[in-house]
């Protein structure tokens, strides 16, 4: 396999990518979440974490987090593009399940060249999305970042539209995909209890957890609905 030019493992990689996503929603990566998200234990994160501050591409401050570095966020961002862009391939070129690619698109990613993956964007037109509506980075590092917010935080009865899917794991894209929570839906939260959501999906009476709505991410309807 051919290893992304960043001088830095694959593990390594997935940790920039991870903490990313997590100072982009908190603010900052905790040690907790980070470990949670990467599903290792907390002790063996630290010595990872040493290791991007040695190549300055993390800052850690104890107690409350780890932050990219400018260099980091670059690193970043490119990996997120080719990772987004290898799901567009797999969806649109080669017809995999929406909710199955993002696992062989995290191999991909460190496959591919910045060359190959210019080439590919050429190939599939220049989208501006995944196939789970999140925005995927330009060649030089851009990343337009539509404003929406979590289902959760959705008022009751108003109708809004899906932007994109956070968490891309796939038991949880095949559990949204069977109630029709896919990016551009239409959505309604009709009511609400402690754990659950009572929804209205393009019409259909669903439910869903708390914990998996808050990674869906909604905008209300006719305000800039161009995702996907």
């Amino acid at each position: 396999m051919v290893k992304m030019e960043t001088g830095i493992s694959h593990d390594a990689e997935e940790y920039l990518i991870t903490i990313y996503r997590l100072q982009t929603k908190n603010g900052v990566a905790k040690t907790k979440e980070l470990a949670e998200a990467l599903q290792v234990v907390p002790g063996s994160i630290t010595n990872t974490i040493e290791h991007l501050e040695s190549h300055e591409l993390v800052i850690h401050e104890p107690y409350r987090g780890v932050k990219l570095t400018k260099q980091g966020e670059k690193i970043a961002l490119e990996l997120i593009r080719r990772h987004r862009l290898a799901e567009r391939l797999l969806t649109d070129v080669l017809k995999a399940e929406w909710s199955s690619v993002h696992e062989d698109a995290c191999k991909l990613e460190h496959a591919l060249t910045k060359n190959v993956a210019a080439l590919l964007d050429e190939k599939l037109g220049y989208p501006k999305f995944c196939p789970h509506g999140n925005p995927i980075p330009t060649e030089n590092g851009l990343i337009d970042e539509h404003p929406s917010i979590t289902l959760t935080d959705a008022n009751l009865i108003e109708s809004y539209i899906v932007d994109r899917i956070t968490n891309e794991e796939q038991k949880d894209l095949e559990l949204l995909a069977e109630k029709r929570i896919t990016p551009k839906a239409t959505i309604q939260i009709t009511a609400s209890s402690k754990d659950v959501l009572f929804l209205s999906v393009e019409g259909k009476e669903q439910t869903l957890n708390k914990t998996l709505a808050a990674n869906v991410m909604v905008r209300k309807l006719g305000a800039n609905n161009d995702a996907v």
